[in-house]
């Protein structure tokens, strides 16, 4: 069991999370901090990417699988709890949602809200990351604000989210990675409930 009730309910035994975004965005970042930031919270965790065309812009896919007990699986997340989408052009070039259990949870970086066929919840993580200037050769460092919506959904603990950027960076990088989780944590939004 998890130490804390995931939004899976303590049941739970394993919990999945598969990112999607562009060469460039950090995709493969995001699923690494998230896995450090799970074990701090005390699970254990993996995270490994899919690179399809090494390129900046391509497509990129990185998972990230957390557990209260020791994880053996290695391979690409096939059917995820919870699909995080860095780029929402993404929706019209391939099928990011595809394998999402009925019951998962879609996370995706818009300026407005989208209707999909799961339970969503929307952030801006663009405008976040432009107010803070978090932007590398003109593009918008989305990755770790999207983390902040995660720990609102109590994936992990927004504490060790922070401690896990604290790892990774140094100085005003890392005060200004924190500060993106905060707002994105405070500002992430529901948008559509699937109903059974």
């Amino acid at each position: 069991m998890f130490k804390r009730n995931y939004i899976f309910g303590s049941d739970a035994l394993l919990l999945e999370i598969r990112f999607h975004g562009r060469g460039g965005q950090g995709v493969v970042t995001a699923a690494n901090l998230l896995a450090i930031a799970a074990d701090l919270d005390g699970n254990w965790s993996s995270a490994f990417p899919f690179y399809g065309a090494e390129r900046r812009g391509a497509e990129i896919e990185s998972y990230c699988r957390i557990d209260s007990y020791p994880i053996r699986v290695t391979s690409p997340i096939e059917n995820p709890d919870i699909v995080v989408i860095l780029d929402p052009s993404l929706l019209k070039i391939s099928n990011p949602l595809r394998g999402l259990k009925d019951e998962g949870y879609v996370v995706i970086n818009s300026p407005s809200p989208l209707t999909l066929p799961y339970r969503t919840f929307v952030v801006n993580a663009t405008k976040i990351a432009l107010n803070l200037n978090l932007v590398k050769s003109g593009w918008p460092l989305v990755n770790i604000v999207m983390l902040g919506s995660l720990a609102r959904l109590k994936v992990v603990t927004l504490d060790s989210l922070k401690k896990a950027i604290e790892e990774v960076f140094e100085g005003k990088i890392a005060e200004v990675n924190k500060k993106a989780v905060e707002i994105a944590y405070e500002e992430l939004m529901e948008v559509s409930q699937v109903v059974t």
